[in-house]
């Protein structure tokens, strides 16, 4: 019986392998659902590697297999093993080829990060409006009136994940201000002054958040969307985006941050337009009234009990006790 080559079971076992490392690496299901215009980016990247760690996994456990089953221990046989001084084209082989991997990947991997933004030559800084609402009312009237000769101050540009190269020069459809603080996360939209605990985006709108902590390194990260950022202490870090499917997705602080630091999760909504739109009116009118209610009651008119009455409960007195407390003085 003719004995097959070494050469082509190599040949074969390259094929079934390669078939099996791109199937599982493009059909696994350990990532969640898409749900930004850059999750295809980082998925695709992920894949790849995926696929790579499978062939090589293979190969190294397969290779170890077939040596146990091959060069196993026969009974009666107490003769020594062949001497193996070394192979240098087998050296070289196995060198270059993880060699050529890594620059690879790490090639495509800058690719992947200019595509999201990650290289904007500009250094993403806030937009004029942010500045503005930061920065007090003076430099808002420096910005709105170009006649004046007097300039804002230079800002310092902000690190992370800016603007692709298809919107670089081009202002974000809405900016957040987020806040990460022990152990909550706080979202204000400097335009309308709604405050959130959540974070409320309209699909297809390129969103611009920028991030600050109050006190540690906290780390915003949403798994559907694919994006991570650190929020730092003191220096402005930005996160842009485009959200590309309704729905509600978990936000995790995926820096270590403290005792509670397990806890510290919110969630961002991605609206329809209209659904979005509904939500923005009806915070602003909720705004205004409670304003409203704050501006119409002056402390100056009101009496010591009507003025103290609110915090009865709290002093843990009835009003009737209150008031004659009152009257006595």
């Amino acid at each position: 019986m003719q004995q097959v080559p070494v050469s082509l079971w190599t040949l074969v076992a390259g094929i079934v392998v390669t078939a099996i490392s791109i199937w599982i690496g493009q059909n696994h299901t350990l990532m969640p659902v898409q749900a930004s215009l850059q999750a295809p980016l980082v998925d695709g990247f992920f894949n790849i590697m995926f696929t790579i760690a499978i062939a090589l996994f293979l190969v190294v456990e397969g290779t170890i297999v077939v040596f146990l089953i091959q060069f196993r221990h026969r009974p009666g046989d107490d003769t020594d093993g062949v001497p193996i001084e070394g192979n240098l084209p087998l050296e070289v082989f196995w060198t270059a080829i993880p060699t050529v991997i890594v620059l690879l990947l790490g090639i495509y991997s800058v690719d992947v990060f200019n595509r999201m933004g990650g290289f904007d030559p500009a250094g993403h800084p806030h937009s004029a409006a942010h500045i503005a609402h930061k920065s007090g009312s003076a430099i808002a009237a420096t910005l709105s009136d170009t006649s004046e000769a007097t300039t804002a101050p230079a800002i310092a540009p902000t690190i992370g994940i800016g603007a692709s190269p298809q919107t670089l020069n081009k202002p974000a459809d809405l900016v957040v201000d987020v806040k990460g603080i022990q152990y909550a996360w706080l979202f204000n939209y400097p335009d309308s002054g709604i405050t959130s605990g959540e974070l409320h985006i309209p699909v297809g709108a390129d969103v611009q958040l920028n991030l600050s902590a109050q006190d540690v390194i906290h780390s915003f990260w949403v798994p559907n969307f694919r994006l991570k950022q650190d929020a730092l202490p003191g220096i402005p870090t930005e996160l842009r985006f485009v959200a590309t499917k309704p729905g509600t997705y978990p936000v995790v602080c995926a820096e270590l941050c403290g005792g509670y630091h397990g806890s510290m999760r919110t969630q961002v909504i991605v609206h329809t337009p209209e659904e979005y739109k509904s939500w923005r009116t009806e915070n602003q009118i909720a705004l205004k009234q409670n304003l409203n209610q704050v501006v119409a009651v002056n402390p100056a008119d009101l009496s010591t009990s009507e003025f103290l009455a609110p915090h009865t409960h709290d002093m843990g007195i009835s009003a009737a006790t209150l008031e004659s407390v009152v009257m006595s003085h």
